[in-house]
């Protein structure tokens, strides 16, 4: 068995879709990336590169590359999946999404349930939970920034 963790950080700026887990998610900001900027994807590929001591996901999809602007986040997880993990497989995965705003409740069942089906999971393999920065922590307080975190087990 093995462990790895994984963290992204992006901040949050207008005319951006906020996307988390391969979830468009109602907001005013989204994250600024060269991909598609889903801070949440980024930290489980890093968590599952990291469990195969494999690099990071800037090793694998530099953003000075062209071929990665706008990327899909959830093909890149999909690469990962099927080109770095074999003869592994995820015993579970944990995560925590850290944003202000917009308040995660009602999508969180949503995002694990997409990221199960993409990572060909049972539901009860994978969590994801949300927090606030309570106000305070600079941007990520005032809401212009998002912090995901992965934790994977894989044997």
């Amino acid at each position: 068995m093995r462990i790895g963790t994984g963290w992204d950080l992006h901040r949050m700026v207008s005319a951006r879709t906020l996307m988390l887990g391969g979830v468009v998610i109602p907001s005013d900001k989204g994250e600024a990336a060269h991909s598609d900027g889903d801070v949440l994807i980024h930290a489980i590929i890093d968590a599952l590169l990291g469990a195969l001591s494999k690099g990071d996901i800037g090793s694998h999809f530099p953003d000075t590359d062209p071929a990665f602007q706008d990327a899909d986040s959830m093909m890149l997880l999909k690469q990962v999946l099927s080109e770095d993990l074999p003869p592994y497989h995820i015993e579970n995965l944990d995560t925590t999404i850290i944003l202000q705003r917009p308040k995660l409740r009602p999508y969180i069942e949503t995002i694990r349930k997409n990221l199960s089906e993409a990572m060909g999971l049972e539901i009860n393999q994978v969590s994801v939970k949300a927090k606030t920065a309570e106000g305070i922590l600079g941007e990520l307080g005032s809401g212009d920034a998002v912090i995901a975190q992965a934790v994977v087990l894989i044997s």
